[in-house]
């Protein structure tokens, strides 16, 4: 059941990470709409296939702060300062207004999926802070096979939710701001919250 369990954890944190109308779904909405299904989704499985390395890289600093307990207590103090900064990052996207317009891209959306994602310098701050939270609370166990099923997971939910984009491009795009308002400031209280919660159990 942890083998599933690790798996789950993965899903649902690059979906909800991911869920929030941004560069990588915004794009994959509108190849969608511009260029067709196929292009989406080879886009979308380009971004994925990096949320897989760079969900593994986090869980790497994770296992080997894990083997120095010397600097246990230093890390959640940061994750404090990262869900902080990941709820205001997602509170000023919640005042932001999104109008996405065409695009003209054009070529290997592969390859266009691996480098926007690659660009995504909140991914391993997002997965390093939650998996440390996660091990905090003992659910998450940062070994292997779990890290690498954690990682699967995480590429896997990834692609689930711009795909969720794709399916729904056409409601989306014409509700995209209200989306994003409403998905960003839920966001924003979710990670003050684990901030909150953290720095409790610091102090206990």
């Amino acid at each position: 059941m942890q083998y599933f369990y690790h798996i789950l954890y993965g899903v649902l944190m690059a979906y909800f990470g991911l869920i929030s109308p941004g560069m990588l779904n915004m794009t994959a909405l509108k190849i969608r709409i511009n260029y067709g299904k196929v292009a989406s989704v080879k886009f979308s499985i380009g971004a994925a296939i990096v949320v897989f390395f760079q969900a593994g890289i986090a869980l790497y600093f994770a296992n080997y702060f894990n083997h120095n307990p010397t600097i246990i207590s230093l890390l959640k103090t940061i994750a404090i300062f990262v869900f902080i900064a990941l709820s205001i990052f997602f509170y000023i996207l919640s005042r932001k207004e999104l109008n996405p317009k065409p695009t003209k891209q054009s070529g290997n959306y592969f390859v266009k999926g691996i480098a926007m994602s690659s660009i995504n310098m909140l991914a391993i701050p997002f997965y390093l802070g939650l998996s440390i939270y996660l091990t905090s609370v003992n659910k998450l166990i940062i070994e292997q096979p779990y890290i690498l099923l954690f990682v699967i997971g995480a590429g896997l939910g990834s692609f689930l939710i711009f795909y969720t984009y794709i399916v729904f491009a056409r409601i989306i795009i014409l509700k995209v701001s209200f989306i994003a308002k409403n998905i960003n400031i839920i966001l924003s209280l979710l990670f003050l919250m684990l901030a909150i919660f953290t720095l409790v159990k610091i102090l206990q």
